[in-house]
């Protein structure tokens, strides 16, 4: 895996070891971050505070950070995914701009303070379609800045979800990953 633009564009990045993460692919990464580029979400005077949840490798806030984000906080529970973004935080020289919240997700977005102005989700993809889930896309709306860009990644084979603090933006397929993208309503 690799940075695909910014400061660190073409750096490399580990992944986490095993089969319990999936890694946006960094074709996927490029299209997403082209977009939010043209949204004036990231790039040029833009300096986002961005939330990355489900973090992996933290490819996704890292990107960002490589783009122009001031700050990122990164929202992980999986020992061996902790160890990436730990390992990636310190080849990129990026630890000051980091923090790393060890712990689940739902228990994280109900205790962190917003408002971050981009927030990335890339739970695993049957998570998207279960009750607890509602309750996590609640909290996102909650500490989603007035200005902010939410964005989530989910199976092609779903709907984007409809989340009531939220307005839905747009998706774009990529095979069987679908990015959606939502906006304060």
């Amino acid at each position: 895996m690799r940075i695909t633009g910014g400061i660190w564009r073409s750096r490399a990045i580990k992944a986490p070891k095993g089969m319990t993460t999936r890694p946006t692919s960094d074709r996927v990464r490029e299209a997403l971050f082209s977009m939010l580029a043209a949204d004036g979400v990231v790039g040029g005077s833009s300096t986002p505070r961005v939330l990355d949840l489900y973090a992996g490798s933290g490819a996704l806030a890292f990107e960002a950070l490589s783009r122009g984000a001031s700050r990122a906080v990164l929202v992980e529970h999986g020992r061996d995914a902790i160890g990436a973004i730990r390992d990636n935080a310190r080849a990129l020289d990026a630890a000051a701009r980091v923090e790393l919240v060890t712990t689940k997700v739902e228990r994280a977005v109900a205790q962190l303070q917003g408002p971050f102005d981009l927030i990335f989700a890339d739970p695993p993809y049957a998570d998207v379609r279960t009750p607890p889930f509602a309750a996590i896309l609640e909290g996102i709306a909650r500490i989603l800045g007035p200005e902010g860009t939410f964005v989530l990644e989910h199976s092609s084979n779903d709907d984007a979800p409809v989340i009531a603090a939220l307005e839905f933006d747009r998706s774009r397929e990529y095979g069987d990953t679908t990015l959606s993208l939502y906006r304060c309503s």
